[in-house]
């Protein structure tokens, strides 16, 4: 996590943990879009990825804002990205 008493490092933080979050917004869309339209398959790589990333942004920004509920759901999707990963290997 970036650390920083500055208000230009708190900026920094802030804009990145937004960028994250728009990133995370937009990943799940596409992975669910994909899958959806016969795009990808759940079982594959990209879906689990953009799902794990999708997490990681989104998750950040609940950490950020402090909306646990939503934060927890997020590392739960993380390890369930991992496991579908692991498995693919």
């Amino acid at each position: 996590m970036l650390v920083s008493t500055s208000p230009r490092g708190n900026r920094i933080r802030r804009v990145a943990v937004e960028v994250f979050g728009w990133y995370g917004l937009a990943a799940v869309v596409i992975a669910y879009g994909s899958v959806s339209f016969g795009l990808i398959t759940p079982k594959g790589y990209p879906y689990q990825l953009l799902n794990l990333s999708s997490a990681i942004g989104l998750g950040l920004v609940a950490f950020g804002k402090k909306a646990y509920q939503n934060a927890v759901l997020n590392l739960v999707w993380i390890a369930i990205a991992v496991v579908a990963l692991l498995r693919l290997l």
